[in-house]
Formats: structure tokens, sequence, C-alpha cells
């Protein structure tokens, strides 16, 4: 694995090592009541004699990444990554001046950009990466991912992953739980770093898709990216994705945005304890501001709803004490 991900895996086991080592649970987590409404959750669904203890088999829980488990704005990580690749390639395709998404990307337009949506996200990184092996996709990635910086805290992406959202992950899998990721995020963009990120592995990140074909190359069998979309793993396509690729309806679900609505609603409906959980971005100092109006990342009907379902509303002002690992 390149250079970057063990380093920053390490700093992550560390800090969150010595805070296990102190007794604490959750120490990037101020003691609110939405701390201990978590705490209580995995308390009673764990303790055996508990009339709301579910087996282990089926403690699961789903996680959003972009805005739930790393920063999204001001743009999509991935979307950063798509545009240096769309800017790296351009002087071979003259045909992408005039062709959305690729033109407003060249223009830096940013509204014809967030206009394009998921699927013009997955149009760019598909149209990119057509003909490419899913390993060399995969370097390609961990090379990004390498060299990159956010614009403005001045660190690697993989460093603007959220510390308190690692702690509950980890907090999640000592009680018996298994943590999945169900993102409207490119599938293939994230297998790479997530476990050793998240500890989350491969088989258990759900993600939108391209279509994709087995040959044989040179004598050895790959598998080679096609520029179709196969999966879009947003809004009510997450419920699908979770029924497709987990199988069974998770017991907890954490999102950030309307695109996560639809999981939500799914994992909340089922019988039993359930957990839904919102990440409301309102740290303009530490990260960002935002909700209604935004490009990435919007939350109405979820900040208008999240009372009716019972979700609760988690203040990353009030709620974190610390947002990102330390360095």
């Amino acid at each position: 694995m390149a250079r970057i991900l063990p380093l920053l895996a390490y700093f992550v086991f560390v800090f969150s090592f010595l805070a296990a080592a102190s007794g604490q649970e959750l120490p990037s987590w101020n003691d609110t009541p939405t701390k201990a409404a978590i705490v209580s959750f995995v308390e009673k669904v764990t303790k055996q004699g508990s009339p709301e203890f579910v087996k282990p088999a089926d403690r699961i829980a789903v996680f959003d990444n972009d805005g739930t488990l790393w920063s999204e704005q001001p743009m999509y990580n991935q979307l950063a990554f798509a545009i240096d690749r769309v800017k790296a390639m351009a002087p071979e395709h003259p045909e992408w001046k005039t062709k959305e998404p690729f033109k407003s990307l060249l223009a830096g337009d940013p509204e014809g950009i967030a206009a394009a949506g998921t699927p013009g996200l997955l149009k760019l990184i598909a149209t990119t990466h057509a003909g490419m092996t899913a390993e060399a996709f995969a370097t390609t990635v961990t090379d990004w991912l390498n060299t990159a910086t956010h614009p403005k805290f001045n660190r690697s992406y993989l460093e603007c992953v959220y510390q308190p959202q690692i702690e509950l992950l980890r907090y999640l899998r000592a009680n018996g739980f298994k943590t999945f990721i169900v993102s409207g995020g490119g599938i293939d963009f994230m297998r790479p770093w997530t476990q050793m990120i998240y500890g989350i592995p491969p088989d258990q990140v759900v993600g939108s898709s391209a279509k994709a074909k087995y040959e044989i190359r040179n004598g050895n069998p790959v598998i080679v990216k096609l520029p179709k979309i196969d999966f879009i793993d947003d809004k009510a396509g997450k419920p699908v994705g979770i029924y497709k690729f987990i199988g069974k309806r998770p017991i907890l679900a954490f999102g950030n945005s309307d695109g996560d609505f639809e999981m939500l609603e799914y994992v909340t409906a089922g019988s039993g304890a359930r957990l839904g959980l919102i990440l409301h971005h309102d740290d303009a100092e530490r990260e960002y501001s935002y909700d209604r109006a935004t490009r990435f990342g919007k939350l109405a009907r979820g900040l208008d709803e999240a009372p009716i379902h019972g979700w609760i509303l988690v203040s990353m002002k009030s709620d974190w004490a610390s947002i990102f690992p330390h360095k």
C-alpha cells in the first residue's frame, strides 16, 4: 500500500488506542445527550436478557461516506479526483469542450458541475477510466490520494476523515457490530483505502459502480472498467444496495444529507431497536456550516423530518470535541 495510507492509519490507531487505554468511550465525542443515546442504544442491543437484545449476526450498521465519514466540501473528494483526471486527459479529447459534464468542468463552472449530480460524476469517472483494469484504477486512486491536498485544510484528503466517526466505528465493532459503507460515491474509488482508514474491508463497501468485463491481457485474467454506469447507490438506490449486497436490514444508519433519507427511512422502519443519525454540519470554524443551501450534501428534508422519524441530529459543533485525526 502506498506510503500515506499506513502512516495515517498508524496515527489513527495510536490515538484510538490511547483513548481506549484511558477507559474512555468515544473520547472525541462530547458528553452530550447524543453520545449518551448512542451508548445507551449499543448497551441495550448487546446486553443478554435485554428485551431489545440483538444477536451479533444481526448487528449491522451502515454509514454514508461523503460528509458522514470524511469532508465533502467544497466538493466531493471523488469529484476533485475526476477533475484532475479530466484536465490531464483533455488535450486528447477536444470533444469534451462542448460535451457535459466535461464542458462545465473544464470551464471551471461549479454550478454546471453540481447540476450533473451523482450520474454526472459517475460519467466522468467511467469515461476517463474506460479500458483500465481494476488494479490500474486502484493504483491511480492511491497515487492521487498520496499527492492531492484539501484546498481549505492543507492536508491529505485521507487526513480529512472524522476522528469521532472512526472511534464510533471501532466502538460498534468492539460490541459485535459489522460496519458497512453505503455511499453514492464510486465503489472502486473507496475500496483501495477503506480497510486501512476505517477498518472496513472492501467486501463491506457498497457504492455506485460502472460496468466491467472479464478478459485476458498478456496471458493474465483481469477485470476491465467500461464507460457505462451500472448502479447508482444514492437516495432510493441505497436501500436497494443494502438489499442486494448486504442482504439484511441494518439496525443503525448514519448519514448527513437528503441523499441518505431513504436509507435512514428503510433502516429505522424495521422491528425492534433501531437508531438513525444525521450529521449536521454546523461548524464553520473547524470544518464547514451548511445544510439547505449547498451544492453538495444538501440537507433539507432530513432536517425537517428527523424529529418525526426519531432520528438524532448530531451537531458537529456541539457533539464533537475534535474533527480530524491529530497529525
